[in-house]
């Protein structure tokens, strides 16, 4: 079977295939997927990786394939006030929802406990049916997170292993 060798960013080169994956597939570490034109391989990766609309795939063959965000159920909230929407923002991330960040707009995915939520702090929301890429993170793990320390080595400032 062919196996994933690595992603690459926003690739425009030629394509093999192509492959439609919703968030939560664009963040897997291992799965076997088949493509739209049935190709078919092993993504096997050491960490889960952050694979975002237009990335390719490449492939033990050297060979590509194209990634496309499916269209998911989301729901779109903005408010009048820039500060309020700032607010809301900082609720969504206080629980670690994953979330795209537009000019005047945040979208997450269908939530109807998250829905009541904001629309009691104040904002407008509306359902809409898109391709979802939320915020990758400050440490690029956008599908988890770890609340413990890490160790830093403040001669060379950096993170320890």
């Amino acid at each position: 079977m062919l196996r994933a060798i690595q992603t690459l960013r926003q690739w425009t080169g030629p394509a093999i295939d192509e492959v439609v994956l919703d968030y939560e597939d664009r963040h897997r570490r291992r799965v076997v997927i088949q493509a739209q034109r049935g190709t078919r391989f092993l993504l096997d990766l050491a960490q889960p990786a952050d694979i975002r609309d237009g990335d390719g795939i490449e492939l033990s063959s050297t060979a590509v394939v194209r990634v496309r965000a499916a269209e998911e159920s989301l729901i779109e909230i903005s408010c009048a006030d820039p500060h309020q929407l700032a607010r809301i923002a900082w609720h969504i991330g206080n629980r670690h929802i994953p979330a795209e960040i537009g000019p005047s707009t945040i979208r997450i995915r269908s939530d109807h406990v998250i829905a009541d939520m904001v629309v009691r702090l104040g904002a407008d929301i509306r359902s809409v049916t898109a391709p979802f890429d939320p915020e990758g993170g400050a440490y690029a793990a956008p599908a988890s997170h770890s609340h413990r320390p890490q160790e830093i080595d403040f001669d060379m400032g950096e993170a320890l292993p």
